[in-house]
């Protein structure tokens, strides 16, 4: 039986608003819950209107407050988006990792056990496969993250599918790509590419390519990852009860490729600069999105020159104009 009520943690930040108004269009009611450490209320702007939304100000790590939620809410499904995204802070920052990241995650998985929420959707990421030699990338891959963020992503995931093996209750741990689209905070510096260069190429600023520009990634518009957090929370069930999916398009664009498609938003935008290559940085990325539509029903459905346009017309509409 899908669930008519939901919860959402991190609701107030790029990914977790996109999902939310993806809940309420599909007539689901929805609570969020989010401290806003790096989470805006503009984000939730049209929610906050919605008669099916409410907003929770709090931390899921404070004892108690996940399980209060669902002991009022009764969510049939958890999706929990909350968690550290710097990988800089995660790798300089062990603790808040563990924190942040593990921590929560076993107290929302505590909370769903306790409280009979039928199923839990983790936000994991494609940072758990490392740098893969055969693309596209399927989910029987040898996992190999790098560094503290991909550490406790991986073992996140390892966590939920114990609960989901031991418990009465279904996890869906989903494999985000690159994620872009309105509402990431290009200021961030933790933000995505295509976020960071229509940013500034917005400003006629010049963007900065490391490397040549042929290293290549699977760009997925967030408007789609909200739509694949929605199916792994309402399908009617999870084979076996617990599963891993990537949620991706399965093609590569290059980085080279994907500055020019940009400037092509912005007459007169310079031509971008090129640096060093950094070191450790993967030069191939994509992955196999068969599995997510096998279990889900989902695949991406949002091109990548189409949700750029979606993104170009954000930050146009997001900049402030000088009066007359």
């Amino acid at each position: 039986m899908s669930p008519s009520r939901i919860l959402v943690t991190g609701a107030a930040g790029f990914i977790g608003s996109h999902t939310v108004d993806e809940l309420l269009a599909s007539g689901l009611d929805v609570t969020g819950i989010d401290d806003l450490s790096t989470g805006r209320m503009a984000n939730l702007s049209q929610a906050l209107s919605h008669p099916r939304f409410s907003f929770v100000r709090g931390d899921v790590t404070e004892p108690g407050k996940v399980e209060g939620l669902c002991e009022r809410f009764r969510p049939g499904a958890i999706i929990h988006l909350a968690g550290l995204v710097s990988v800089t802070r995660a790798q300089s920052e062990p603790d808040l990792n563990f924190r942040l990241n593990l921590l929560a995650t076993h107290l929302v998985a505590e909370a769903a056990r306790k409280h009979g929420v039928r199923r839990l959707v983790f936000a994991s990421s494609a940072a758990v496969y490392g740098d893969q030699a055969e693309l596209p990338i399927r989910e029987e891959a040898p996992v190999s993250p790098v560094g503290m963020y991909g550490t406790a992503k991986l073992a996140s995931e390892k966590l939920l599918l114990g609960y989901a093996a031991s418990y009465d209750f279904e996890a869906v741990c989903l494999r985000y790509f690159n994620v872009f689209g309105p509402r990431q905070d290009p200021a961030s510096p933790y933000s995505g590419v295509i976020s960071i260069f229509a940013d500034r190429l917005s400003a006629k600023l010049p963007v900065t390519v490391y490397g040549d520009g042929s290293q290549t990634r699977d760009f997925v518009s967030v408007r789609d990852l909200a739509r694949a957090n929605r199916l792994a929370a309402t399908a009617p069930s999870i084979p076996g009860g617990g599963a891993v999916c990537n949620v991706c398009t399965g093609k590569r664009r290059a980085i080279a490729e994907l500055t020019e498609i940009l400037r092509g938003f912005f007459p007169r935008s310079p031509y971008a600069q090129f640096a060093e290559s950094r070191p450790g940085e993967i030069l191939h990325s994509c992955g196999d999105p068969d599995r997510a539509e096998e279990v889900l029903g989902f695949r991406a459905g949002v091109d990548l020159e189409e949700g750029l346009r979606e993104l170009v017309t954000y930050v146009a509409d997001s900049t402030p104009r000088a009066s007359a």
